[in-house]
């Protein structure tokens, strides 16, 4: 997978250097709301186009699915590679200037994450990781902080912002973990708060409704920096439902039964 990762890195420095190159004309910029609180803008379509052309030529035969352009079948039908492509995942950080948001780029081999990369073009930070190899941050070392109580810990999340969400639910699970933890942190981008606790700057993350090319290329990085990734029930099925919670391992069992306590209590 070193190869293909290879071609990850290219393809998110690339879009890297078209989000950064547009940073000065954002307000210019044409844009407009998939729904409500969910914006893309022109960049997001270059971006991506960006990232697809250069995965279609090394790699012609795998499947694409992509934030803004959907699924798309590669030239052999039957082939079991599918690359997760967020080309700018934190649009509305990025529309107001605010230095927070990313590319995510992850390859996946029938239902197992094999490589994983998330950009921050601003920061010139890159994220990587392959199965069984580790993970990196500008090609040093990371593992996810060693802190055994959510009492000191600093956690990451997101705000419901569709209509369709539970924010009560979600609120609830905030309540609880701003009076057990030393703060929670809500930045914008999902893709690079999983990268930062893949690098031990947060314990802990979670939020509900997620979509997989949030999270994808996260989940993988954090597992291969030696933490711990799952959906609010102890399961595995956060890149089909959206709901993920991320940590160390002792951390991660207390935030799990943190939120089934909340959940369970309303």
């Amino acid at each position: 997978m070193q190869s293909a990762l290879h071609t990850a890195i290219i393809a998110a420095r690339q879009a890297g250097n078209i989000i950064s190159r547009n940073l000065q004309r954002v307000d210019s910029l044409s844009r407009h709301a998939k729904q409500r609180n969910d914006f893309v803008s022109e960049i997001d379509h270059q971006a991506e186009r960006e990232i697809t052309d250069i995965i279609r030529r090394t790699y012609p035969d795998h499947h694409i699915l992509a934030e803004e352009s959907g699924y798309s079948a590669g030239r052999h039908k039957a082939c079991e590679y599918q690359w997760i492509i967020d080309p700018l995942d934190g649009t509305t950080n990025y529309l107001h200037g605010f230095p927070h948001y990313s590319v995510s780029i992850a390859l996946r081999f029938r239902d197992r994450l094999e490589a994983g990369v998330i950009y921050d073009p601003f920061r010139g930070e890159l994220f990587c990781a392959s199965r069984g190899n580790g993970a990196t941050l500008n090609d040093r070392k990371i593992r996810v902080a060693k802190l055994p109580s959510l009492e000191g810990s600093l956690l990451g999340t997101g705000f419901p912002f569709r209509d369709n969400q539970d924010a009560e639910a979600y609120l609830a699970t905030l309540e609880a973990f701003m009076l057990r933890t030393s703060g929670i942190r809500r930045a914008g981008s999902a893709a690079l708060d999983l990268a930062y606790v893949a690098a031990g700057r947060l314990d802990g993350f979670w939020e509900f409704g997620l979509n997989i090319w949030d999270i994808a290329a996260g989940c993988l990085i954090i597992q291969e920096a030696g933490g711990l990734v799952g959906d609010p029930a102890g399961g595995h099925a956060h890149l089909e439902t959206g709901d993920i919670v991320a940590a160390n391992a002792k951390i991660f069992q207390l935030m799990l039964r943190t939120i089934h306590t909340v959940l369970k209590g309303r």
